[in-house]
Order: C-alpha cells, then sequence, then structure tokens
C-alpha cells in the first residue's frame, strides 16, 4: 500500500539547480507545508543565465528576470526565506567549494527535512534524460547533508553541524512516499506560471502538465493530488 506523509516539519529546505525547479518539482508540498506553519526555505543554485533558446536573450538581463519570478512564485508558495548561490547553468560540480556553500546553508537554516532532485533517475523514455545540473544537484545535496553537514571536522568554517533528519528525492522513478497537494496543486501551477521566461508561449500548458502529473501520483498515492518522492532516513 502507498504511503502517504502527513507529518508537517518543523523546517524544511528545498535546494534546486535552476530558479523554476522547486515548483515544478515540489511546489505542492512547499506550500502545503507552509500553510500549515513549517518553516519553508528554498536554495537555488545556478543563476539561470542560460535557460533560453532564444539567441537575442542578454544572459544578464535573463538573470535578473529568473530572480524575480523565482522570488514571485516563492510568494505565491508562502516561504520563510529563498537564497541564491549564483553559479553559472551548466556549471555545478560535486566539488568540494559546492559542498561547503551547501553544507554551510543546512548548518544556516538547520532543517529538519532536505528536498532535491533524485540524481540516479536519469532517462525518461525516449524523450527526455535528466539534465546534468539536476544530477549533479542531487549528489552534492546528499554528499552535504550526509554526512559533511552532520559532523563537525567536515568544513568547520561552515557553522555548528546539524543532523537532517530525511531527504525526499523528487523527479524520481521510484517514489516510496506521497505527500497529499490537493489543496495546494493550484497553487503550485500558479507558481510555476510565474516563470514566464521559461514559457515563451504562455504557461497554461505548464500548469495543465503539472497537474495532469499531480493527479496521476494521486491515483498512486490514494488521493486526488500528489507529488511522489524517494525517501531516505538519516536519523537524528
Amino acid at each position: 500500500m502507498a504511503e502517504l506523509l502527513s507529518e508537517v516539519p518543523l523546517r524544511a529546505l528545498a535546494i534546486y539547480a535552476h530558479p523554476d525547479d522547486p515548483d515544478v518539482s515540489c511546489g505542492g508540498t512547499l506550500a502545503a507545508w507552509s500553510a500549515a506553519g513549517c518553516e519553508v526555505h528554498t536554495l537555488i543554485c545556478t543563476d539561470g543565465g542560460k535557460g533560453s533558446s532564444d539567441p537575442d536573450v542578454e544572459p544578464k538581463i535573463l538573470i535578473a528576470r529568473r530572480a524575480d519570478e523565482a522570488a514571485a512564485a516563492g510568494a505565491l508558495l508562502g516561504l520563510s526565506g529563498q537564497g541564491f548561490l549564483g553559479v553559472p547553468d551548466g556549471e555545478l560540480a560535486d566539488e568540494p567549494w559546492f559542498r561547503e556553500a551547501l553544507v554551510a546553508e543546512v548548518r544556516r537554516i538547520r532543517p529538519d527535512v532536505v528536498l532535491c532532485p533524485d540524481p540516479t533517475a536519469v532517462f525518461f523514455g525516449q524523450d527526455y534524460f535528466n539534465h546534468r545540473d539536476h544530477r549533479m544537484m542531487g549528489y552534492a545535496v546528499l554528499d552535504a547533508v550526509a554526512p559533511a553537514a552532520a559532523m563537525p571536522h567536515y568544513f568547520p568554517n561552515a557553522g555548528t553541524a546539524h543532523q537532517v533528519t530525511t531527504v525526499l528525492l523528487s523527479g524520481t522513478l521510484e517514489p516510496d512516499v506521497w505527500i497529499d497537494i490537493t489543496d495546494t496543486v493550484d497553487i503550485k501551477g500558479a507558481a510555476v506560471g510565474c516563470h514566464g521566461s521559461q514559457f515563451p508561449d504562455g504557461a497554461e500548458w505548464a500548469a495543465t502538465a503539472m497537474r495532469l502529473a499531480a493527479e496521476d501520483a494521486g491515483r498512486h498515492a490514494g488521493v486526488r493530488c500528489a507529488e511522489g518522492f524517494r525517501r531516505l532516513r538519516l536519523g537524528g
């Protein structure tokens, strides 16, 4: 039987690569938790400056626009905080400098739950394979959360050690827990729609796609709309 998570954490941190990723990946969950009193933070690690197929768009202008879009989406989700690392698109790497930045944010926020991409999810049928930034992001977050953030001798200048209790991996091919987003699926759709730079022909189709995916996940979870995750329990 599908496991539906109902417990709301006190504090959560969603760490993703691109400005629209938290909204697409887990926006319904973040909105539901925020409405229930959770302190929800996001960390966006790239600047989004290559996220356009238009050769005439100036990267600096695109970076500023995408930051504004992320801020608008975050307001809809009810975020308590939103951080930006500003790494150039396509240059994320599971290297010490990057892990230290992630560890510092985890130790600063001190979340119970961290959400991030599943780095093992690569091939989605014949029509899509996972973006390199997503794969690098997932591995780097896992390495930062365990053991680094919890162990004081890893990056001692990055703050006081903190043990994350749970990691939820989104965009996974092997979901084993689900969260009911029936009451927040419309908020998720509106948050995704804030990222107009990604939808030059209009965001309506994106909101529709998000709802269809949520309804499909809901069928697995036994509710109308859901988001599925692969759960890792780290103790604490």
